[in-house]
């Protein structure tokens, strides 16, 4: 799931520093991966667009990652299967049975319990 031809969209991208959500997108951002950030308050991060949801994007998205809490997750997941995205890397905390149940079902590949940052550099 990590590779530099994929299009990655970071749901929960965030302008706050602090936040996973922006520490994600910066990591992978200037190690060279193409991220779309999603936040619904749009904008700009890292002088990136920000799309307020998943379909908004007009590429194709290989990849989702949630740095979202678990019931924004629920919300997400439903969004992804609609688009056709099959690929879903959930960042620690954004993950719950439900969701991860979910992928199951309907051939979403997840990836939980790991962050991308660490995975990337193994």
């Amino acid at each position: 799931m990590i590779n530099k031809k994929y299009n990655y969209a970071v749901v929960g991208a965030s302008r706050d520093k602090n936040k996973y959500g922006y520490k994600v997108l910066k990591d992978l951002h200037d190690n060279g991966y193409k991220v779309f950030p999603v936040n619904p308050k749009g904008g700009e991060i890292l002088n990136l667009k920000v799309y307020s949801r998943l379909q908004d994007i007009s590429f194709k998205i290989d990849v989702v990652i949630m740095v979202v809490p678990p019931k924004i997750s629920e919300m997400v997941i439903k969004e992804v299967k609609n688009l056709g995205i099959k690929m879903v890397w959930m960042q620690p905390g954004s993950e719950n049975e439900e969701v991860i149940e979910y992928c199951r079902k309907n051939n979403i590949e997840c990836i939980h319990n790991a962050c991308i940052m660490m995975e990337k550099n193994n």
